[in-house]
């Protein structure tokens, strides 16, 4: 009997549902494949009714149970407290890479009570196992999200499922509208789940406290005042209220001494900067120094860099080509080919 149950565990697995097409599609991927899946949804301040009911109905239209998991302590704690608190630093950070590691793969399946042996989602990319370790790899489409999930230990990828890997996003939602699903021709979700309108300022307002303060040149000269530094981030042009004859742009922001700096826009591109928080997935440490492509937001193309350990947990980043608006706060992602190396949470620019 306990072989029996052992082999069930595995073959069970809980999808994380949003009520999007892409794990509405992860969950008719794995039922397909023979799995026991069941269904769970994250429940929060922010996240729609219509997420929840949507995610539901595609339950009930595929026979799976469905859990209503409520991690508002958790996600207010561990999430919202972290991104408040960065802003509030002066930095901009990325929540959904946190929330992926902290809340998707792992609060989730524990909250949602479910004994299950494997974990799944809507993210386009690949885990695959190589010389007993478990590596992760971007996935088939164009917009692949590996980057969100380059902080994933060698645990929770060795849990994890990741069915659209191999899909691009056309193909899901044309299996999505076969099997005659609502949910093919939603639109993507907004960036922070758990700020529905898409303003962050006005929701950061009400936990941050602001204060006016200068903006200066890159010579250190008074040229206006900011509204508090929540309302900025690094490459910032519009909303700054300065008149010069040639565009500024947010370079730095200060948080110590409540300053913002703009500079031309070719003083915002820069080459190097220290990342820390460093999370390596084909290996556990950075022994020397390695040459990459590295990405320092989502959306930014992978550009050649080396990466030169400092310790075990930082490392300096060195571009071959200045990069635009290397933000701290945000998290620098490195690949070679489509292999995922891992990454850390840029700290500072060096240059």
């Amino acid at each position: 009997m306990q072989e029996k149950s052992m082999i069930d565990r595995q073959n069970h697995v809980l999808v994380a549902l949003s009520g999007g097409v892409d794990s509405s599609i992860a969950a008719v991927l794995l039922k397909e494949a023979g799995y026991a899946v069941e269904g769970a949804i994250m429940v929060f301040e922010g996240v729609r009714k219509e997420n929840i009911d949507l995610a539901a109905r595609v339950a009930q239209q595929l026979d799976i149970p469905f859990h209503r998991v409520d991690l508002e302590e958790e996600f207010n704690e561990l999430i919202v407290g972290s991104f408040s608190a960065e802003y509030g630093r002066g930095r901009t950070p990325n929540p959904c890479v946190l929330c992926n590691t902290i809340m998707k793969f792992d609060l989730l399946p524990k909250k949602a009570g479910v004994k299950t042996g494997k974990v799944a989602t809507g993210h386009y990319a690949r885990i695959e196992r190589d010389r007993g370790r478990y590596i992760l790899r971007q996935g088939k489409d164009k917009n692949e999200q590996s980057y969100f999930l380059y902080r994933l230990n060698q645990e929770q990828l060795a849990k994890t499922i990741l069915p659209l890997g191999y899909h691009t996003k056309d193909q899901v939602r044309r299996i999505a509208k076969k099997r005659g699903l609502e949910t093919a021709m939603r639109k993507k979700s907004q960036d922070a789940c758990f700020i529905p309108d898409g303003d962050y300022t006005a929701f950061l307002k009400k936990i941050v406290p602001q204060k006016t303060g200068p903006v200066i040149d890159n010579e250190g000269r008074v040229v206006g005042q900011h509204k508090g530094i929540i309302h900025y981030t690094i490459g910032q042009r519009h909303g700054l209220g300065i008149s010069h004859k040639h565009p500024y742009y947010v370079s730095c922001i200060d948080a110590a001494s409540n300053t913002i700096q703009v500079s031309p826009r070719k003083d915002v591109y820069r080459r190097s900067l220290i990342a820390s928080d460093l999370n390596y997935i084909p290996f556990d440490t950075l022994e020397h120094s390695l040459e990459v492509t590295a990405k320092v937001r989502y959306f930014s193309p992978a550009s050649a860099a080396r990466v030169q350990p400092l310790d075990e947990n930082t490392a300096k980043v060195t571009f071959k080509t200045p990069q635009w608006a290397i933000t701290p706060g945000q998290s620098v992602v490195f690949y070679q080919g489509d292999l995922v190396i891992g990454g850390g949470i840029i700290d500072m620019v060096v240059d």
